[in-house]
């Protein structure tokens, strides 16, 4: 039997790469544009840091994380999300000595362990950006913006920004225990996860999926209505912030985010194009996550957003990629000589920066000429033993069909006009 990828991941072939490349490119240019440098951390972590950071009670850490003992009996962590490495990465380097805010980007493969479908697999791949060192609601703002730019510019439409607050932990625990008062007579109705969170965490019941959950809190006490003056100021200066952006917005007191280190802004661009899963770039503030897991605080904001998802909804808007790039030059050979010439001319090509190519198969002259039609080569040059002696060598457009000769050492620069 033949050994299959295992499920949940995804095989990507030069077919499809173009796409990948074409958003991850554009990815890092609207990034430059705002000011964000690339940061890259390991593909694992120590365990502890995303029980600390993403919370024991999230679903993530209790059921979703690769996790495994390496060979010194360390427990060890396939990146399930992208904040909490780059935060431990920040505080470890001692970049909070820098002058702040410091702004990041990365481009990076998650894991995690879910039931897969579409838009959504074990094996994924996030953009995500990171505001570190103020809490002044500017940087909020300007990481919305810069997701909807992004997500406009790669040609997807009908989108909804929805935002929120979370409140802090000044606010918090008055709204959690009107939660728990209000979700006491339906406890045995809630589902087995749900009812683990009205113990741990019952503003994450707000964020279940289920139909019957969604129904016993449709009319549940909500953080908007509970927050401190602080989460107030702030809140009202983020939809100031975003209006002078120009940016609109829904206001959407459900949405609380599947991770415990969010505090006051919790925003989530939602679509209706790919199906069930249309979380298409989802964020917020997490002032308090570097004391969890640093013991030094430093406030943070930032997003994250699946490159799949982009992808899927690219499609679904019927957006024109740009096409692969093609072979500029096939040299077509007959005999030995012709062939070691035509390694010769290759190497100077390539290293003049052209994309070309050579048979490898030894087909005969007819069957190069249909591999070079096969690879879209726009020029095909044809090199025997009388194109070495004589030093003139044949030339083919492939698109225009026409052929003409040029002098070997005008080759180049009758291919670069």
């Amino acid at each position: 039997m033949a050994i299959r990828a295992p499920k949940g991941t995804k095989d990507i072939f030069p077919d499809q790469i173009h796409k990948w490349q074409y958003i991850e490119k554009k990815f890092a240019e609207i990034c430059d544009r705002y000011g964000f440098k690339e940061v890259r951390t390991p593909i694992f972590e120590h365990t502890e840091l995303f029980q600390r950071g993403v919370g024991d009670t999230t679903d993530i850490v209790q059921k979703e994380m690769y996790t495994f003992k390496d060979f010194g009996g360390r427990s060890i962590t396939l990146r399930p999300e992208g904040t909490s490495p780059v935060c431990r990465a920040f505080l470890e380097h001692n970049y909070y000595a820098d002058v702040q805010p410091s702004k990041y980007y990365y481009s990076a493969p998650c894991f995690r362990y879910e039931k897969p479908q579409a838009g959504r697999l074990r094996a994924f791949n996030q953009f995500g950006i990171e505001t570190f060192g103020t809490d002044d609601m500017i940087s909020d703002a300007e990481i919305i913006a810069l997701g909807y730019d992004f997500i406009t510019e790669m040609g997807i439409d009908e989108i909804l920004l929805k935002i929120n607050s979370v409140g802090c932990p000044e606010c918090r625990p008055k709204h959690r225990e009107a939660l728990r008062e209000f979700l006491k007579p339906h406890y045995d109705e809630l589902c087995d996860t749900c009812k683990q969170r009205y113990e741990t965490n019952p503003m994450r019941i707000l964020d279940c999926k289920s139909e019957i959950c969604q129904g016993i809190v449709e009319d549940a006490p909500m953080m908007v209505d509970y927050l401190c003056d602080n989460c107030k100021v702030a809140f009202e200066e983020l939809e100031k912030n975003l209006g002078a952006f120009g940016i609109e917005y829904v206001v959407d007191p459900g949405i609380v985010r599947g991770l415990d280190y969010y505090t006051k802004t919790a925003f989530e661009f939602v679509t209706t194009k790919i199906g069930a899963q249309g979380t298409v770039c989802g964020g917020g503030r997490y002032d308090y996550l570097m004391d969890e897991i640093g013991d030094r605080h430093v406030p943070g904001v930032g997003f994250g957003m699946g490159k799949e998802r982009i992808l899927m909804l690219m499609e679904a808007n019927d957006v024109k990629f740009p096409e692969p790039l093609k072979t500029e030059i096939f040299i077509a050979h007959v005999g030995d000589n012709a062939k070691l010439y035509s390694l010769n001319l290759l190497r100077r090509l390539r290293a003049a920066g052209y994309r070309a190519e050579v048979d490898a198969l030894a087909r005969n002259i007819k069957g190069q000429f249909k591999y070079a039609n096969r690879l879209n080569a726009k020029y095909t040059v044809v090199i025997g033993d009388d194109e070495i002696e004589s030093g003139i060598l044949t030339v083919k457009d492939m698109e225009k069909s026409e052929q003409f000769e040029v002098k070997r050492e005008d080759l180049l620069d009758l291919i670069k006009r």
